[in-house]
């Protein structure tokens, strides 16, 4: 008589077949925790990506609206001191609200390092324009704006705020 007659065969499928779903169920475990560990290394990889591209475009930012930047990019010949001082803090604003949604991202120490840039530079065309004569052009706002920028220490807070960001970028790495 062989192993498997007709009264031990069903004992031996039956056994065979749960063996075969103890395996199935463990592999299929592994697979779905290894699907898992992907899926949360990516959304975490993505997450990383985010706020290195955060970091980049608040850097560009800053740039953009460091004054001695944004006097050379808004310059133009012939218009008055008032006109100019609407040009200037009106591509602050711009360029600020067009970034806006990156603060999600980036840390509360950072973003308000932006966003105080972003009011100081506000501040001071705003302050030196008033006290500017009604008469006076965008040329002479601009060379206000530059000679206090080169003496005294917030002219560079653009590049304190860079600093800031690019520290703060390297940690993410």
């Amino acid at each position: 008589m062989s192993m498997l007659d007709s009264s031990n065969i069903i004992p031996f499928v039956a056994g065979a077949a749960a063996g075969a779903a103890g395996v199935w169920y463990f592999l299929n475990g592994k697979l779905k925790k290894a699907q898992e560990d992907a899926a949360a290394r990516s959304k975490t990889e993505g997450a990383g990506q985010l706020q290195l591209q955060a970091y980049e475009r608040l850097t560009l930012l800053v740039d953009r609206i460091a004054l001695p930047n944004l006097i050379a990019r808004v310059n133009t010949p012939g218009i008055s001191a008032r006109d100019m001082q609407l040009m200037l803090t009106h591509s602050i604003k711009e360029e600020f609200e067009y970034n806006i949604t990156q603060h999600i991202y980036v840390s509360s120490d950072a973003w308000n390092a932006v966003k105080n840039l972003k009011e100081q530079n506000m501040l001071v065309v705003n302050q030196l324009a008033n006290t500017l004569p009604p008469n006076a052009t965008g040329l002479d706002l601009n060379k206000l704006l530059l000679e206090y920028l080169m003496t005294d220490k917030k002219g560079s807070l653009h590049e304190v705020v860079s600093e800031v960001l690019s520290y703060e970028a390297k940690r993410h790495m």
